[in-house]
């Protein structure tokens, strides 16, 4: 590992310390009512996590010239948006998933309704803290990325792919709705915020789409080889419930060179971006991660 990348990799971590030190004081205080609720929210919300959503927008935020820490609360916002869908997304409706970030999945700690109040719960709160940033633009962002043109339309593809054969084609648009849209918005979010020309905001929405798509790809090959510990959850659920990923379709080998190629690609968007060091060992991050 280069020295700028342990750099960037410490930088990293720092991020990861400061966004979880705001979730905490975001998120309704342990006790208070409804208790149950809100023990729920922290429980899934503080078991860690790449952060990687506020982590591109801080990132973004602050290398086209925001200052200060404006960006801190609407980048959480990402982070409770993330992990709603996550806690939906395990449910015994989709994927009844027994796991999550090392611990027991949301729905098997409390009752299953609790499990699904909680991702409500905290989707109201992600939007309330976008709203006090004063930009309606950024509020609408983050809308589209996540409604029936972004994620959840993308979770239902998913789900309705289960069992069927599918094309090269239909994998990457369930990818791109998914994964890809709200990493797209949280890059675009920090550049927005620091009120960011129009060109650069564009810049980002490129990149963001290709580390987007890469992600999820790199996430369906950790689902097959990964370390379950490493992981913090479960492997082979994918094979399991016969899901629409890239290795189903064009094999573990494939996917690795289309990974690579959407990483290079992305670092290529950068290419004028005098600031763009940090995206680009971030990129490289998410292609060599192994959780």
């Amino acid at each position: 590992m280069t020295d700028t990348l342990m750099a960037d990799t410490s930088l990293f971590v720092s991020l990861q310390q400061k966004i979880d030190s705001c979730l905490d004081s975001l998120l309704p205080s342990v006790g208070s009512s409804p208790a149950e609720l809100h023990e729920a929210m922290r429980y899934s919300v503080l078991a860690g996590g790449k952060r990687l959503r506020p982590i591109l927008a801080i990132t973004s935020y602050q290398a086209t010239g925001g200052k200060g820490d404006a960006i801190m609360a609407p980048a959480c916002a990402l982070e409770l948006l993330h992990t709603y869908s996550l806690i939906h997304d395990d449910l015994p409706c989709m994927d009844d998933d027994d796991f999550r970030r090392g611990q027991p999945t949301l729905h098997r700690q409390y009752p299953e309704y609790v499990a699904v109040l909680a991702g409500d719960a905290l989707h109201a709160l992600a939007f309330v803290l976008l709203a006090e940033t004063g930009n309606s633009d950024i509020v609408a962002e983050v809308g589209r990325a996540i409604g029936t043109g972004g994620m959840l339309g993308g979770q239902v593809r998913d789900v309705q792919a289960e069992g069927k054969d599918v094309t090269l084609a239909q994998v990457e648009d369930i990818h791109k709705h998914k994964t890809a849209a709200l990493i797209t918005a949280s890059v675009k979010l920090g550049a927005m915020l620091a009120e960011a020309p129009s060109s650069t905001i564009e810049m980002f929405e490129a990149f963001g789409r290709k580390l987007g798509l890469a992600f999820q790809i790199v996430d369906d090959i950790l689902d097959i080889e990964g370390d379950p510990q490493l992981l913090g959850k479960s492997v082979g659920a994918d094979n399991r419930l016969a899901k629409a990923t890239y290795p189903k379709v064009v094999g573990l080998v494939r996917s690795r060179e289309i990974a690579a190629r959407l990483i290079a690609e992305a670092k290529a968007t950068l290419a004028d971006f005098q600031n763009k060091e940090v995206f680009c060992h971030l990129a490289d991050y998410i292609l060599s991660r192994e959780h």
